[in-house]
């Protein structure tokens, strides 16, 4: 039997570890339920739970069923990451996650509830130090207080402008990482919140005035976080106070039933009555609060050591928190007031002692060991008085002999009508584990049973009307009695409670409201746990839940379940509250001069922008990149299944698009072969700078090739357009990294490992390393160079075979962008006399459209129209724009002539209407904005454009028609 009791006890202490349930009659329900089922299991082969199952586990998968909506998953486990990069894009208005990158869910929780505080967000994120200030930073805290603030504010503006569904924090993380003493255990959310404000505090200090201490209270994390109380006690009947600072106000849980509670018990620590603990406490010492931050920062400490056990133990006691708290009765400046108030609450709650203790009374009355309410007993003796008698002795009543007797103390079975019950609970608790097979289940003790008898009501054996009358009247009249006593104390129970409720709810008391920014949530035990974030989005008036990756939608109510604590092993951990008075800590930025809020990305500064376009830029390759590889594995599953003929191409028709890094050539992959032997010798990194090295050699003599006709060097590779405008180093060296990072290099173990190589020196990169708004403006302007190009070539093309219109849309264009690109250098941009040249003699298209405009047929005279609307007259109006030639103005002077002879001829309404349409556009090229019909897709990969170029070039002098394909 003791081993039994021992048993049973441990498997309940395991259950109370495992759950954080504190109930023992819950936890022991529970239990009875596993022992009970496998008890049944031994009279049917098919009993529910005949799954092989220790005591421990089947008790766990009870509980579990019983408490939880379905089995948790495990401590920080990173939940949400799916191995598609398509399910890793960021919603649209949808907050970024944070990685769990190895027990950092706690870094996770408070980073969330810190950047989704505007104000805090916006010193991070403009965090800046002058050179000076710099340059005075040689001790090793300051050095990586600085190195942390930069990471951080990248954080930031990844989590603003990401288009990322969650960002890494890895680099932020492993700085804090070294700060503490095991980079493996999961750190305590108040111990890394401590040392993050202490190390903002200092590298902000560094921005305000350097180290000077008198100048700490001009630091923005002081004045954000940190407040100061008074402190005062009673020493030799005199009062001695003293000032000091507070940053995240530590509260005990443990006696406390709400917030309210915990304050008072943490600013008092003497004589104190609170409004709902019959208890008191003794000391000579007070605080006060005299002067509170704008947030307000409570920890409410769950962990304590348990001395027999020798290990820390959470506390899930129950702890409720409101949305909003007033703290005004703890301002040093309402002592007096606060003070007569808790005389109010001492002499009520004696009040309420009294009424309780009286109203106990009648509701548990009685002198032996089992009690009842008293007017229920008076109740049931009128019942009694009043039951007519039987004319059956009790000694003649058949009684049937019982099934089973009575179990002695030793006996573990238990009660049939017991096993019943908890049959039917184990029925609704095990779904999951019952069989498909439709044969019934035996039920132990529920057939073949006889029917029980109907106990007859007992009843005096005799008794007079005159008797019954007397008994009756007094006893219904004494009920009533207690009835109205009763009621009457529950009313002034109420009354009083109410009071105490009100006791602090007045208006000279609720003037300094704080309301709950966020909460920090902590699931598990003392030793291990799980950290996630409850934060209210103030612009959409809602509560969101962050848990590492995961950013869901959430209510208070679900707040409530997870944070109050005292059914699990999750509870708040951490209150942030942010004060009402302050609108500018919830304000978001906007813009100085026409001060419109500043969303996502203008709300950077503009070296973080470029930061974050950057990181966006690498994440569209990834995802280009993941797709060809989905593609392609599709593709070749297709291809194995049945082979699909190749249809021919059309050679205006636009190819298929290419890969992501188009410009990754021959050239690079012969460098990765001569580093061979460097490669093999001295590592990876050896390797691409040999590589590195033998490509730029090769790209800079090429681009000292003279330009010829036939032959432009700068078609064959962005660097040789990079040379020969001269570009800036940097942008030159991360371009030619770009092309060894490419993963289509992946052909063999030595440029898999060179290419990483060149990702991971490309990501150390720093924003203020490189202006990368300047970089992609090169990259832009060499893509429109490709583009002018190959407008021009295929204009060529089109002119020669004939097709004059389709030319002059594609020459048009050409010239266009080929302006803009001339205005920025003489080496950026094409040779414009050429492309001059052959828009001139494709404006004779203007003598076809006159021709079919003088045509009887209706449809002559619209296509004429159309062609002067839609390719004449655009760039009759490009020329003049730009200041062309005079051999241009020349061909304008022509058109104009041809269509003002129309002015003195006979012609019927409707083309003299038509006329009237387009001729003083004709006539007057001086508008500004330019519309030119958008032309087919070109083709513009360097050597296509390349063979093109020198195809059309020996057409063009050899005079004949050809067409590239």
């Amino acid at each position: 039997m003791f081993a039994c009791l021992f048993q049973s006890q441990m498997l309940l202490n395991q259950l109370r570890e495992i759950t954080g349930i504190q109930d023992l009659q819950v936890l022991q329900s529970a239990l009875n339920v596993c022992l009970v089922q496998q008890h049944l299991s031994m009279y049917d082969e098919y009993s529910i739970l005949s799954v092989k199952l220790n005591n421990y586990a089947c008790l766990c998968i009870l509980v579990s069923f019983t408490f939880s909506d379905g089995m948790k998953r495990k401590r920080c486990e990173g939940s949400g990451e799916s191995c598609s990069p398509a399910d890793w894009i960021r919603q649209e208005d949808c907050p970024v996650g944070i990685r769990n990158v190895g027990n950092t869910c706690w870094f996770s929780a408070v980073i969330q509830s810190l950047f989704h505080l505007p104000v805090f967000r916006r010193l991070v994120l403009n965090y800046c130090l002058s050179e000076r200030v710099l340059e005075k930073c040689k001790s090793h805290s300051e050095k990586r207080n600085i190195a942390f603030m930069q990471e951080l504010r990248c954080l930031f503006a990844l989590m603003v402008g990401s288009n990322r569904r969650f960002v890494d924090p890895s680099a932020a993380v492993e700085l804090l990482r070294d700060a503490f003493r095991t980079s493996e255990a999961q750190q305590d959310v108040s111990e890394f919140t401590h040392k993050l404000l202490d190390w903002l505090e200092d590298a902000f200090q560094l921005a305000a005035n350097g180290n000077n201490p008198e100048d700490k209270q001009n630091n923005p994390m002081v004045q954000l976080f940190y407040g100061t109380f008074v402190a005062e006690r009673l020493h030799e009947g005199k009062i001695v106070s003293n000032i000091e600072q507070f940053g995240q106000y530590p509260l005990q849980v443990n006696g406390f039933n709400n917030l309210d509670e915990c304050l008072e018990g943490a600013m008092v620590e003497g004589e104190i009555e609170s409004l709902h603990s019959d208890q008191t406490m003794s000391s000579g010492q007070e605080r006060w609060f005299s002067k509170l931050p704008p947030v307000l920062t409570f920890e409410l400490s769950r962990f304590e050591f348990n001395q027999s056990l020798g290990r820390p133990e959470k506390i899930h006691k129950k702890l409720e928190f409101p949305q909003v708290i007033y703290m005004d009765r703890y301002l040093h400046k309402n002592v007096d007031q606060t003070h007569g108030r808790r005389g109010d609450v001492k002499r009520l709650k004696d009040q309420l002692t009294v009424l309780q203790q009286k109203l106990e009374g009648y509701k548990n009355y009685g002198s032996g060991p089992t009690k009842y309410p008293l007017a229920d007993m008076l109740q049931y003796v009128v019942e009694f008085a009043t039951t007519k008698p039987t004319n059956v002795s009790p000694a003649s009543v058949p009684t049937n002999p019982p099934i089973h007797t009575e179990p002695s103390s030793g006996d573990s079975r238990q009660d049939p009508f017991s096993c019943i019950l908890i049959h039917q609970l184990c029925d609704k608790l095990c779904l999951s584990f019952v069989f498909s097979s439709k044969t019934p289940i035996h039920k132990p003790f529920t057939q073949c049973r006889a029917p029980m008898e109907v106990p007859l009501q007992p009843a005096p054996h005799s008794v007079t009307e005159e008797e019954l009358y007397f008994v009756r009247s007094c006893l219904q009249r004494w009920r009533a009695e207690v009835e109205n006593t009763v009621n009457e104390l529950k009313a002034s129970i109420d009354k009083v409670s109410q009071a105490l409720e009100g006791m602090y709810s007045d208006n000279s008391l609720c003037q300094v409201s704080y309301r709950l920014h966020a909460v920090l949530v902590h699931e598990g035990q003392a030793s291990a746990g799980h950290y996630w974030a409850y934060i209210y989005d103030h612009a959409n008036k809602r509560w969101l839940k962050y848990n590492d990756v995961m950013v869901t939608e959430s209510t208070w109510e679900e707040l409530v379940r997870d944070s109050y604590g005292g059914m699990t092993n999750a509870s708040a951990y951490c209150l942030m509250y942010i004060s009402d008075k302050l609108p500018y800590l919830i304000a978001e930025d906007t813009d100085d001069e026409t001060g419109q809020a500043l969303k996502g990305m203008d709300s950077l500064p503009s070296i973080l922008r470029r930061y974050v376009r950057e990181d966006n830029r690498w994440f569209q390759q990834e995802l280009r990149e993941w797709e060809e590889q989905f593609c392609q594995a599709q593709c070749e599953e297709v291809h194995t299944e049945k082979p699909i003929p190749e249809e021919p191409q059309n050679p205006e028709q636009e190819p298929n698009p290419e890969p992501a890094q188009e410009q990754t050539n021959e050239g690079v992959i012969f460098a990765i072969a001569k580093a061979r032997q460097v490669f093999d010798k001295d590592g990876p990194e050896a390797g691409l700078i040999k590589a590195f090295h033998e490509e730029y050699s090769r790209l800079y003599e090429l681009s000292q090739e003279e330009t010829t006709p036939q032959q432009d060097p700068r078609l064959q590779h962005v660097l040789v357009y990079l040379f020969q405008n001269q570009a800036p180093n940097r942008v030159i060296e991360r371009t030619l990294l770009e092309q060894f990072g490419d993963r289509n290099l992946s052909f063999d173990d030595r440029a898999v490992s060179i290419m990483r190589e060149a990702r991971s020196k490309i990501r150390l990169i720093k924003p203020e390393d490189m202006d990368m708004d300047e970089y992609l403006q090169w990259h832009d302007d060499y893509s429109m160079f490709k583009t002018v190009f190959a407008y021009l070539l295929t204009g060529l093309e089109q002119y020669q075979n004939g097709k004059i219109r389709e030319a002059l849309n594609y020459l048009a264009h050409a010239h266009q962008d080929n302006s803009v690109l001339l205005r920025k250098g003489e080496r950026k941009g094409v040779d414009q006399s050429l492309i001059a040249l052959y828009r001139r003699k494709c404006l004779k298209l203007n003598d076809n459209a006159a021709t079919l405009f003088k045509s009887p047929d209706a449809n002559d005279v619209a296509e004429a129209v159309t062609i002067m609307n839609e390719c004449i007259i655009p760039c009759m109006h490009l020329m003049v724009r730009d200041s062309v030639s005079q051999e241009d103005l020349d061909v304008i002077e022509l058109i104009r002539s041809c269509w003002c002879s129309y002015l003195g001829q006979d012609m019927d309404d409707s083309l003299q209407e038509k006329l009237s349409e387009f001729l003083p556009r004709v006539l007057d090229c001086s508008a500004e904005l330019v519309v030119l019909k958008e032309p087919p897709k070109v083709r513009k990969s360097p050597h296509d454009l390349c063979s093109r170029l020198t195809a059309v070039m020996e057409s063009i002098h050899s005079t004949s028609v050809i067409t590239v394909k």
